[in-house]
């Protein structure tokens, strides 16, 4: 089984930053990928960014020059820095992993970007 841990949201003035951090554990492969996805109250869930375990990396568009995803495979913890923070951001942000054919999520944390 493997548990997905989310932290680092909040409420931040648009054109701010946030850094998110999710952190996996349990019984992770060495090949995954992790990715970052969104959903805003109303619409559906969406991909922000992906990277997998060789750090090859996938953006949205919406994100492309404003957020970075890395990742430390030693502490199977992904990252996400959001730069220019905007308020169409608004979202509850949530870690995913997908290894072996297997999906997993984390619980979500709330960024909220006031105008």
């Amino acid at each position: 089984q493997v548990q997905l841990v989310e932290s680092g949201g909040g409420l931040v003035q648009a054109g701010g930053s946030l850094r998110l951090s999710c952190a996996a554990s349990g019984n992770i492969f060495s090949f995954n990928t992790m990715a970052w996805y969104r959903q805003a109250p109303g619409k559906q869930r969406e991909l922000v960014a992906s990277i997998t375990s060789t750090d090859s990396t996938n953006y949205a568009d919406f994100v492309k020059g404003r957020f970075t995803i890395s990742r430390d495979n030693t502490k199977n913890t992904i990252y996400l820095q959001m730069n220019s923070l905007k308020p169409e951001d608004t979202a509850v942000y949530y870690c995913n992993l997908v290894q072996m054919f297997n999906l997993y999520w984390g619980q979500g944390t709330q960024v909220t970007v006031s105008s």
